[in-house]
């Protein structure tokens, strides 16, 4: 325990209170003596960098719960599912970064919820580049990472319903093997129906 309060540079005592607010895990125990790992030191690492970026001890102890109860990396990205959206690893504090503060455990949650966000080991893990980047800019130009949430839920629902469009019009009309040489023309028409959607969207009054 000292040992590790010295590498996190910390005192002993409040390694223990982090330890009685579950905020880290705990130890593994050989006997009398209780062994920490690299993953104890960088959970203390997270803690001293949210708190440094404002956060509370009780909204630190959510996010710590919600990651250590969260979808692993295998569930979040399906094993063996084809996907083109490149995963983007990230720790707590680079998660907080990109979101300007807005990381609550509340947002946690529901991205957890819409299969966005999973964790490996002390990392979190965005199941899309793309959909960080664009949310991330959503939430800079000022709208809640609540609303841009909630959006992304009735978004995911369209997305589905357009998946299961194509998907039946392949398999109604060619060969089930042609399903992912054909993908990209399902991405090409939402793309330009969308950007047509838009165009018609902002000519109304």
């Amino acid at each position: 325990m000292e040992e590790l309060a010295r590498l996190a540079g910390i005192t002993v005592r409040t390694l223990r209170f982090y330890r009685e607010r579950k905020l880290i895990p705990p130890p593994r125990r050989e006997g009398r003596i209780a062994w920490y790992d690299d993953n104890h030191l960088a959970r203390l690492r997270t803690i001293t960098a949210l708190l440094e970026r404002g956060h509370t001890l009780s909204g630190i102890a959510e996010l710590a719960e919600a990651f250590d109860h969260g979808r692993d990396v295998g569930d979040l990205l399906g094993v063996g599912g084809p996907t083109e959206e490149e995963p983007v690893h990230l720790t707590p504090e680079e998660l907080a970064d990109h979101f300007a503060g807005e990381a609550t455990p509340e947002n946690l949650a529901a991205a957890m919820d819409l299969g966005y966000l999973g964790t490996d080991g002390e990392e979190i893990v965005h199941i899309s580049r793309r959909l960080l980047d664009v949310s991330s800019a959503l939430v800079h130009e000022g709208i809640p990472l609540a609303a841009v949430l909630a959006a992304a839920k009735q978004v995911r629902t369209h997305a589905d319903a357009l998946a299961e469009l194509f998907t039946d019009l392949v398999l109604d009309h060619a060969d089930p093997e042609d399903l992912p040489r054909l993908r990209p023309l399902a991405r090409s028409v939402v793309e330009a129906e969308l950007s047509l959607a838009l165009d018609r969207r902002m000519r109304r009054p």
